[in-house]
């Protein structure tokens, strides 16, 4: 087995989630992880501390995309738009490789309680990532919270739709986050 390749991380994730899609979360092991991705297991844990961690590939590089674009975002740019260039700046990043993933990922999660609670926390963090930028843009708390939200579901939203639309459809993931977080701007406007 090869130990160190390029995209052995990639390859990692695909494994598992092929995996879990499969034969479940619970029923998979690292071993059979490493041997799909072939690799060894020790390979495996100098990426990953167990498989949980699998879902969360990406998350560092993800948070601080967004908190760069937010950062880089013009001076007089509203909370919201900042979020916008935060979501494009991570948008840019994700090519047809996390594009092929998206279904059998949402997949695997819908199958497995443990799965659905790390991604719970996965959201969890890159909204703490936004809302972080937004503070140091001098936007007070609440609303930095609020608009970090709002950029999560907007990211989520748009990555179900870019990951399930037709493969001809050559939109990258910002046309679609952009297009949700305009969706989710005019929902609050009516909430009154």
């Amino acid at each position: 087995m090869a130990r160190w390749q390029p995209e052995t991380t990639q390859r990692l994730v695909v494994a598992a989630v092929d995996l879990f899609t499969e034969q479940g979360f619970d029923a998979t092991t690292i071993a059979q992880i490493a041997e799909r991705a072939g690799v060894t297991k020790s390979t495996f844990f100098r990426h990953f501390s167990d498989k949980r961690e699998l879902l969360v590939a990406g998350q560092e590089t993800l948070s601080r995309l967004l908190a760069e674009g937010i950062a880089e975002a013009p001076a007089d740019a509203s909370p919201l738009e900042s979020v916008a260039a935060g979501l494009e700046r991570a948008s840019g990043a994700m090519g047809p490789a996390n594009r092929e993933l998206g279904p059998r990922l949402k997949a695997a999660v819908a199958a497995s309680t443990e799965l659905q609670e790390r991604d719970a926390l996965k959201s969890v963090g890159l909204a703490a990532a936004m809302t972080a930028a937004l503070v140091s843009r001098g936007v007070p708390d609440p609303t930095a919270h609020l608009a970090a939200e709002l950029g999560v579901l907007a990211f989520k939203r748009g990555y179900t739709q870019w990951s399930e639309a037709d493969r001809d459809d050559q939109n990258g993931l910002a046309h679609y986050t952009m297009a949700a977080l305009q969706d989710l701007r005019a929902a609050t406007a009516s909430l009154g």
